[in-house]
């Protein structure tokens, strides 16, 4: 099996640590991973995103043109991105920050899915990221949610573990909207 997946936000939306968390995750669900980050000069604002490939097999060049996923988590990456996606691929959009009005692909799957908004339910702003990897392992299966819980403990700096349960939280939130989604 093969997953690829591209995420891009903005600096401060949790992209490369979504990313990060899933390669660490697959790893230890002992598969082969490339995880390609790339961010703006910024601090905090600037663009935010990274590739991840995920294989049962080799896994060749982490630069995916046309990936069979996006998760988009701001306007700008949509504008920039969103005619990128593989025809019969999925999108999923922050719809608490993405108006998708102008945007016409009728050849993908779009899950729209308003990340802030569950995420400030849960009391925290910054889960948008951890709402975002909820839903896409759920449509995908790419890694468990055990294992992304395990992950958690190598993709967070050791003083962060602390935030653990509350980034497990946000995952099954996501999980659980994606659940209701497609039934």
């Amino acid at each position: 099996m093969r997953y690829d997946l591209f995420i891009a936000g903005f600096g401060g939306q949790g992209a490369l640590l979504a990313g990060n968390l899933l390669s660490y995750a697959a790893i230890i669900e002992g598969k082969n991973v490339s995880f390609f980050p790339s961010y703006g000069v910024e601090k905090r604002g600037g663009a935010a995103m990274c590739t991840v490939v995920i294989a049962d097999g080799d896994v060749g060049s982490p630069v995916i043109g046309n990936p069979s996923v996006t998760i988009i988590l701001n306007q700008t990456s949509l504008d920039k991105f969103g005619a990128k996606v593989k025809p019969g691929g999925v999108c999923i959009v922050n719809t608490s920050l993405v108006n998708l009005e102008a945007f016409e692909r009728s050849d993908i799957e779009i899950i729209r899915v308003p990340m802030n908004d569950i995420a400030m339910e849960l009391g925290d702003a910054r889960m948008v990221n951890m709402v975002a990897v909820g839903v896409y392992a759920a449509k995908t299966g790419a890694v468990s949610l055990a294992t992304l819980e395990e992950a958690l403990k190598s993709a967070l700096p050791e003083r962060n573990h602390k935030f653990i349960p509350s980034n497990m939280k946000a995952i099954k939130a996501g999980t659980e909207f994606a659940a209701r989604k497609s039934s």
